[in-house]
Formats: structure tokens, sequence, C-alpha cells
């Protein structure tokens, strides 16, 4: 009979990137038998895979930037490791620098390399998505566990998902009855990504391939209420960006835009995604959210490749890409073609696992 493990997966990565790893962890839980190990950066992390069935445990570093010899929290994740050496380690890293970190805080643990398996060294083909790329890797097997595992294939999904908890989901509904806002649809804009707000301030267009003109998200916002004269336009991003969404906010003159960045946990994110009427967002994390909770979404690319990052949902017609290489900006694309996309995107059907009775209504209207 063959054992089963916990097998640990890493990942030093931004909220997409962890976002990314769902259909390598479902994978890794078919194979071996029981929920992954994940040890990640970020509170992200743990708000995105707490209750996920493919993961039974999170080990999550506020930073791992700060050389080990003064960062208390890589050594207690070191301490955390020694108790896994015993499992198949899968190393998703691409980035040398939090590699070569990874490498020691593993050797400093007693995990030998014949134990684990790394991304880089399976070669991403050229118009590869790094979903296909990380299934690669979960169906490879560290040499140590070759003679119980090489030969377990497993057939899962390639498409990221996420489930909403009843916690999460009725969370949700009271703070959508406290904003007045049950009954109306929601359309979620992104219009920042992580390098748009710097500790100095916004990041000049010119150095952000991904920045959008102000004045195009105003035209958007425009023809959505056109569409939809009873919704509720939301500019969604973190708390650094709050300032940055009040200069879009200000920028447009229709009613029932509100920016709820300083009100936005990545739960209520992902509650709100599960039952919006669409979203409309730069090539960023919470793009691969919205797919993943099956959100129509239009999300537009500078200067990365979509054959690589295009965000993957169940419904593939309900993701409409803009932009990318040759152009290599985000400016490049005309509101106009947003618009038109927006338009395009398929009708939402909600089932009862993603909203409740009290709130249908919300989604009828649109």
């Amino acid at each position: 009979m063959t054992m089963s493990f916990q097998p640990l997966v890493i990942r030093f990565g931004r909220l997409g990137d962890t976002l990314l790893l769902q259909p390598l962890l479902r994978r890794l839980h078919a194979r071996y038998g029981q929920p992954c190990q994940l040890l990640a950066v970020g509170k992200y992390s743990v708000e995105l895979y707490r209750d996920q069935p493919d993961v039974a445990e999170i080990i999550a570093l506020q930073s791992h930037h700060r050389p080990l010899p003064f960062s208390p929290e890589q050594w207690r994740a070191i301490h955390a490791l020694r108790k896994m050496r015993d499992v198949p380690v899968y190393v998703c890293e691409p980035q040398p620098r939090s590699l070569a970190r990874i490498r020691l805080m593993l050797k400093l643990a007693g995990i030998p390399d014949s134990h684990c398996v790394f991304l880089n060294d399976i070669p991403l083909p050229a118009d590869g998505h790094w979903i296909e790329h990380l299934l690669q890797l979960a169906d490879a097997t560290p040499p140590a566990f070759c003679d119980r595992f090489a030969n377990v294939a497993c057939m899962t999904s390639c498409v990221p998902e996420l489930l909403v908890s009843e916690q999460e989901r009725a969370e949700c509904h009271r703070w959508l009855v406290d904003r007045e806002w049950l009954g109306q649809p929601l359309v979620l804009l992104q219009p920042a990504n992580k390098r748009t707000v710097r500790w100095n301030g916004v990041r000049a267009a010119s150095d952000d391939d991904k920045q959008w003109p102000i004045a195009h998200w105003a035209k958007v916002a425009a023809a959505i209420h056109v569409q939809l004269p009873h919704a509720r336009i939301l500019l969604c991003g973190s708390q650094a960006e709050a300032d940055y969404l009040e200069s879009i906010r200000k920028a447009m003159v229709q009613p029932g835009v509100e920016v709820i960045a300083k009100d936005l946990p990545l739960t209520r994110l992902k509650a709100l995604l599960a039952v919006a009427h669409s979203m409309i967002s730069v090539d960023t994390g919470p793009a691969h959210m919205a797919a993943a909770m099956g959100c129509p979404l239009v999300v537009m690319f500078g200067s990365v490749s979509p054959a690589h990052w295009t965000p993957r949902g169940g419904a593939p017609d309900a993701v409409h890409v803009l932009g990318g290489p040759p152009h290599n900006r985000v400016d490049a694309i005309t509101p106009e073609a947003v618009i038109d996309a927006w338009h395009a995107l398929p009708a939402r059907r909600l089932s009862m696992s993603h909203v409740d009775m009290a709130s249908t209504s919300i989604y009828a209207a649109a």
C-alpha cells in the first residue's frame, strides 16, 4: 500500500504568484493523498489558503529579504521545516535571490536535495502558461520518493479555484447591507498594481507599463453607468493605494463610484468577487482572483506576455484580455477597446454555493 505524505510547497511570490499555485497544490494533494504544507510570504498567503481543502498548514513570512542572522521569523520557519525532513518538497521559486535563500533554509533544516524538486530545473516553453509550468513540477517526483510515487499520475484541473467560507460570505453580506449596496450590481475596477505606489508617492507613468490614464478610467466608468445606471462602481486596491484611487474617483462625474481600498481585506475581496457583476483590471493579483472566483473580467496587459500570465477561470469566455507585446504598455489600450470588451463579457450565472437567497437580487438587476 502506498504511503501518504503532506508535501511541502515553497514560493516567495506576490499575491498573483501565490494564487497561481492552487492547481499545483490540488494535484499534489491528489498524488500524495494528503493536503499540502505551504511556506510563503505575506499575510495574503494565509488569507488565500486558510480553510482551503488542498492546504493543511501555512508558514507565512512577513519578509524574506532581511539577512538570515537578523530574522527571527526565518529561524522559526527553519525550525518548522526540521519537522518536514521526511516529506516531498516542491520549490516553485524562479527568482535567483529568493531561491538562494530557500536553498539555505532547506540546508539548515536538514532537508536533503534528494527530497526536493525545483521549478528552475523544468524549462518553460516559449508560449507556455505559468500554470502548466507549475503542473509539470507537480508531476515530477523527488528522487527519494521515486520508488513509491514515480508512477502515481493524477489528472486534475488547470484552473485555480478558491472556496468562500460561510463566515466570509456572511461577513461580506453584512458589509453590503451596512453600505446600503445590497440589491445593486457591483462592478469592480482595479487600476493599481504592486508597482504603482512607492514610499514617496505614485510612480511616474513613464516608469510603470501597467499604469492607465485617469481620464481613461473616467470614460469607462461613464460607459458602465450608462449600461447599468444602478450599479456601484467600486475602486479596489490596497490601503496604500487609497489616495491614488481617490484621485481617479474625483475625475468621475457619475454617481455610485466608491473607493473601498481602506475597507477591503483580502477575504472580503474574495467574497465580493464571488458575487460581483464584473471586474476591469490591469494585470495584477486581484485579476487572477477574479478569474478564480468566476467573476467576468477584462484584464489589460503591459510588457508581460498574456501567453504566460492570462488569468484562468472556469469559463474561458469570461476572461477578455487586451494588450501585451508588442505594444508593451497599458496606455496603448484605448478606453473604447476596454468598454467594448466589457460589453462583450457573458452574463454571470451564480450558483447558490456563491450567493445566498437574500442577495440574489443584486445580480438579477444586472
